[in-house]
């Protein structure tokens, strides 16, 4: 059977081509990100810019997290295909509703993901989908509050301003 552990390969093929998958969602995000930073810098939000190319960033960094981690336990990394990140928005909330809205998916799949790890007795890349849940709360988190800001301050003028400036200073805690 192909789907053996072996001595060159430490899991299954199930959970290789997951783990693949979320390389391609998080590569998709980063893309995405940098598309938002864009629209910002276009309209702008020299802050916001900022914020999102450092979201973009991070994505990166995640997609690599799980490039190595499959590499090292004997699968083939693949980064899958990218979709055209959307580049239009209506409005500065709408950019911010589209984040929350590709936050949820990634924490989605990863709760996929470490569920199947589970469900393979997978342990090892259980314990590596720990780091990823956490991060998890923190970017649906700050998602949630940013458009909270734009409830408590307003969707023009003076409150875009402040919302705009407050993004670096948003901080999740456990």
């Amino acid at each position: 059977m192909k789907d053996l552990l072996t001595q060159e390969r430490s899991i299954t093929l199930e959970v290789e081509a997951a783990l693949n998958k979320q390389i391609m969602l998080e590569n998709q995000s980063c893309h995405n990100y940098m598309a938002m930073a864009s629209w910002c810098r276009q309209n702008g939000f020299d802050h916001a810019y900022e914020f999102f190319m450092n979201q973009s960033d991070e994505e990166r960094e995640h997609m690599k997290k799980f490039y190595r981690y499959i590499d090292n336990v004997g699968g083939k990394a693949s980064p899958g295909k990218v979709n055209p990140a959307k580049e239009d928005f209506d409005s500065f909330r709408q950019v911010f509703e589209y984040m929350l809205e590709q936050e949820i998916a990634i924490s989605k799949s990863i709760n996929g993901l470490a569920g199947l790890a589970e469900k393979f007795q997978d342990y090892s890349t259980a314990e590596f989908m720990d780091w990823f849940l956490a991060e998890q709360r923190e970017e649906v988190y700050t998602a949630r509050r940013i458009l909270k800001l734009f409830d408590i301050m307003g969707h023009d003028g003076i409150g875009l301003y402040h919302i705009e400036k407050e993004l670096a200073n948003i901080e999740y805690k456990e």
